[in-house]
Formats: structure tokens, sequence, C-alpha cells
């Protein structure tokens, strides 16, 4: 099997594997209890707290709080700033938000808040005086995220932050869940209040994040119960997880391995491209604005299932780019906002690379495409 939706999600690192086993098997004591045998524990989740505000560059590693992952934390913090300023009802976020934020703030929409919707241009940028005019004196969120899933475009989130700083006092969450483990991260130089992560997205398991919680920020707790995670986030620690986290935290620090990453995206990238006829990239060639992994990559006159399928068919995986629903064949959210041509659209293809992959997976995805493009194209004929 190839494996180029990292995007989705990724493996699980064999450090992280190794981290997590002995807290499914020897220590499994509760952590929030006070005998010697919760001492492992204890100590597991201090480690990879460390770990994760190190990866994050956040100031403190009491600044992180561990949640079930990027969906959770991202409602968390949209739900909380709206609890801790109740008066407040007005949300800033973008067009091209994961799910996890947009269809919450359309739900928000509908239940008395009001959204402002920042637009994206063809290449997936924001236009950031459009930030400027909306903020106001009852704005009390900012979310936009680090890293488009579906496109790779990245967003000046320090800059974004130093506008809503300078002209509201609203607080501003950034969406990092597709960023994190591939691009450096250094929050203690920004004035970013909260930052979303999951862990599943740089080779932990599945079902574990973290919120960053900028220090002096105040965010009532999502969940109700214990005082675990200094009662921030109520609930028995899932030990395991969270120090599968850590581990993973500590292996992608090194960001290394995206230069190879990068090299191999961009090889996948500019053959397709070249070779296919009617292919166009979806986003900004600058690769300064863009993930080192990321390619969506429209085909002309094809279905991106059906491309998505005879892939699957010769064992690689990808994903499509428009997420189209077969029974209301709509493109995705994102691609739409910016503009790109229905026909483009529904034949987008997601590329998302990782630091496992090799140049020779890469090398036999260009073999098998091109014919894989053309058979789907003289089928639509």
């Amino acid at each position: 099997m190839i494996y180029f939706d990292n995007n989705a999600t990724t493996n699980i690192a064999p450090e992280a594997t190794a981290a997590m086993m002995p807290f499914l098997t020897e220590f499994y004591g509760n952590a929030s209890s006070a005998y010697d045998f919760a001492r492992e524990t204890k100590k597991a989740i201090k480690k990879a707290r460390e770990s994760v505000a190190e990866l994050l560059g956040a100031r403190d590693s009491n600044q992180i709080v561990f949640t079930s992952g990027g969906t959770e934390s991202d409602n968390w913090a949209i739900f909380g700033a709206l609890e801790a300023n109740s008066a407040k009802k007005h949300i800033v976020t973008t067009r091209v938000e994961h799910e996890a934020i947009r269809k919450l703030c359309e739900k928000l929409q509908n239940n008395g808040c009001e959204i402002s919707w920042l637009e994206v241009d063809e290449n997936g940028a924001l236009d950031l005086n459009e930030l400027k005019t909306v903020l106001r004196a009852d704005t009390v969120i900012v979310s936009a995220m680090l890293a488009n899933n579906e496109t790779g475009i990245l967003f000046p989130v320090e800059e974004i932050a130093r506008i809503v700083k300078e002209n509201s006092d609203a607080l501003f969450h950034v969406d990092g869940v597709n960023a994190v483990g591939k691009i450096p991260v250094n929050l203690k130089d920004t004035e970013i209040d909260l930052l979303s992560i999951s862990g599943h997205k740089f080779h932990a398991p599945k079902g574990v994040g973290a919120l960053y919680i900028r220090e002096g920020v105040r965010l009532p707790p999502f969940l109700i119960g214990g005082g675990q995670e200094n009662a921030r986030r109520a609930g028995t620690e899932a030990v395991h997880q969270i120090a599968a986290l850590g581990a993973a935290a500590e292996l992608v620090k090194d960001l290394s391995a995206m230069g190879k990453v990068f090299n191999l995206r961009n090889k996948l990238e500019d053959e397709i491209l070249n070779k296919i006829p009617n292919s166009r990239l979806n986003g900004t060639r600058d690769y300064d604005k863009r993930l080192p992994n990321t390619s969506n990559i429209s085909f002309a006159n094809t279905n991106g299932e059906a491309i998505l399928a005879r892939l699957n068919d010769a064992g690689v995986c990808v994903s499509t780019g428009s997420a189209c629903n077969a029974e209301n064949h709509t493109a995705s959210a994102v691609l739409q906002a910016m503009n790109v041509p229905y026909a483009d659209a529904m034949g987008a293809i997601r590329f998302s690379l990782g630091r496992y992959n090799t140049a020779e997976e890469v090398d036999f995805v260009l073999e098998i495409l091109p014919e894989i493009i053309a058979e789907i194209r003289q089928i639509a004929r």
C-alpha cells in the first residue's frame, strides 16, 4: 500500500506505540489517585505535557491542556470564549475552515450569534484589510486555521493575531491541527491566545489532542466533572494516549524529515502538472505559503471519486479534494470559496505526503496516474 493521505491521518510512529504500551499493561493506575501505584501515570502525563509545550514553543507546560482531539479543542475554544464573555455574540472566522469550526459557527449563527465570514482569493489567501474592517467592540473571538487541510495554504496567523489585538479585545484562536509537526511553531513569540492540535495528524493515536491556552486567558471548562487537567478539563486521563502524544511530539519537533517530504511533494506535483493535460493546482505555487507535504490538483473532465477508486485498486490511498457528495454533487466548501470552477473542483485530488513516504512510491504514482486520468476522460466523453 502507498499512503498519500497524511492530512487525513497518519500511522502511529513506533516511538509512540512504545510509549503507549506500558500504560495499557503494567501501569494502569488512575493518575488522580493518591497511592504510589499512580506515580508512573502522573509522571507520564507531566512528561508529555512538557514535550507538547516544547513542540509548540509554549512559554510554560501548564499552558497545555489535553483533550480528545482537534474537534474538541476547536469547540472548546469557541464555546469557552462565548461563555467567558456572555455579552458578546460576534465571531470572525474564514470560509475555508475545517468543519469543526465552520459547522459550529453555522450552528451558532442560527442560534443568536453573528458571524463575519472572511473570504479568500483564488489562491486561498485572506485579505487582512477585510479582517480589520469586521472587528468590533463586541467581537468575542477570531478563529483562523494555520494550514488548510485540503490545499495546504498557510495563513499568516502571527500577523492576524497582531491585527486582532490592535483593533479589538477579542480572543484569537488558531486551528493548528494540520500544521503542527510539518512547519515550525513558536507560540511564545506570538499573541495567539488559543491553538488546537490533534495527535493523529503527527503520528500519535486517534482520540488525543490538546488545546494551548495562553497564560492569562480565562476559558471555562468544556467538560464538567472532576478536577483533572488543573480543573480545566474533566475526565479520567487517557494516559496511554497522552504518553503516545508526548512521544510523537518529541519525534516531529525535529523537522529535518520535512525537507525530504518537500522534495518528494514537489516532484509529484511538478510532473503531474507537466505530464497530464488540463491539470491545475488549487492554491498558490509559492512554496513558502503552503505546507511542504500537500498538493491539491484538479483534473478537468474527470471525477475525483473515480480517480480515487482507480488509485485505490492500484493500492494507493489519496482523498478527493472536492469531498464531493454522490447524492447532490457538490464541491468542497474550500474549493468553492476559492472560486475553482465546478468541473475542476469535482475532479480534485489531494495528495498529502508524510515522513515515511519514499521516492519509489512517488515514481509508482507518476507511472500509473496519467493512464488512469486518460481512461476516465475517455469514458466521460
